[in-house]
């Protein structure tokens, strides 16, 4: 993932301001050359929340004034486009806002519609789904029959409930099915862009409301095109990995019956930023091909001494009666910024169309002092 320097920094601050002083020559701009001063420390979202609040201080008025002098950037200044676009939009959104009125409103949305090929307008559209949802939801519904691919997939990325470095909509998290009707224009959109934005959608969605996402997959399953089992396995692959029945259900992964030996570990301390390695041998011992989905599960030690489990693919296979299939993996320990090992006991374990195997535990050693 880039450095949010690499996205929004002191380059952008500088190309949002030459931007700026063409579409308003008359604006002093003091609080963007201030930005450029006080950006470097910043996470990415605090970043842009940094220039759209400059943009909001040099650019006083009304909604209707900063959507001109947006629309004269647009036009006339050169390289409007990029990372830039993000507080601009939020700046708009935020202004439409404090307006209260929907022709602002309206036009607003318009506005991030027609700068979302720039840089997606996603993160700016959550404070319009915030002030009114279903004014906006309205409005988006519209967009799905777009020509425009840009505007297609910002309708289904823009209402994500879990959308990255976005702000929440709460009234998304209680209300799951109302943007469903979003999903079921674009799920067999012919844009692969707009159909992963789907799919990722379907699995924000599935954290919560698992059962509401494995009825609109199997709706989509019985009116499918090329492209729609992709779809449904990519937006359920959360609950596949929880051991969620209706999904692995609907896949194909039912019950099964099986003889599970392991999984066997190669060591029984694995030093810190060490691996793991796994072996295990699984039998299908029904009458009936069985169609698996294998997993694995890393209970990681946790601070206060418990565990918690961490669920990876391993692979899928079918098995007729009484095949047998030997599953290997090694497993590292190699510290990554997003995890902290603790050490102590940890344990693996397998999950097969749902169903976990026994534990096995190991010592993760402590890291050697410096």
């Amino acid at each position: 993932m880039p450095f949010a320097d690499e996205l929004i920094g002191r380059h952008t601050v500088q190309s949002l301001t030459r931007a700026m002083r063409t579409a308003a020559p008359d604006a002093d701009l003091a609080a963007l050359r201030a930005a450029a001063r006080q950006i470097a420390p910043l996470p990415l979202r605090e970043r842009a929340d940094l220039l759209r609040d400059a943009l909001l201080a040099d650019l006083p008025g009304d909604y209707a004034g900063l959507a001109r002098t947006v629309r004269r950037a647009r036009d006339e200044a050169a390289h409007f486009t990029g990372w830039l676009i993000w507080p601009v939009t939020s700046a708009l959104a935020t202004r439409a806002v404090e307006d209260g009125g929907r022709a602002a409103f309206d036009d607003a949305m318009a506005l991030l519609a027609d700068l979302t090929g720039r840089l997606s307008s996603e993160f700016a559209i959550r404070t319009l789904l915030r002030h009114d949802l279903d004014r906006a939801l309205g409005i988006i519904d519209g967009w799905t029959g777009s020509a425009d691919v840009d505007v297609r997939r910002l309708a289904s990325e823009g209402t994500r409930p879990y959308l990255p470095w976005s702000v929440r909509v709460p009234e998304l998290m209680t209300h799951p099915g109302a943007t469903v009707p979003i999903l079921d224009a674009l799920y067999r959109d012919e844009s692969e862009y707009v159909r992963r934005s789907v799919a990722n959608h379907l699995t924000d969605l599935s954290r919560d409301h698992p059962d509401l996402v494995v009825d609109t997959a199997r709706r989509w399953l019985e009116d499918p095109d090329a492209t729609t089992d992709r779809v449904v396995r990519h937006g359920l692959r959360t609950l596949v990995k929880r051991g969620h029945p209706g999904a692995l259900e609907l896949l194909g992964f039912g019950p099964a019956v099986l003889e599970v030996d392991g999984p066997h570990l190669d060591l029984d301390t694995v030093p810190f930023g060490g691996s793991v390695r796994f072996t295990a041998s699984i039998r299908n011992t029904g009458d009936a091909p069985a169609r698996l989905a294998i997993d694995y599960i890393v209970h990681h030690r946790k601070a206060n001494g418990g565990q918690r489990g961490k669920t990876f693919k391993l692979t899928t296979r079918t098995l007729a009666p009484d095949e047998s299939v030997l599953v290997t993996r090694e497993h590292s320990f190699r510290p990554i910024t997003t995890r902290r090992y603790y050490p102590g006991r940890h344990a693996i374990s397998l999950q097969i169309n749902g169903v976990e195997s026994d534990r096995v535990g190991f010592e993760l050693a402590a890291a050697e002092a410096p």
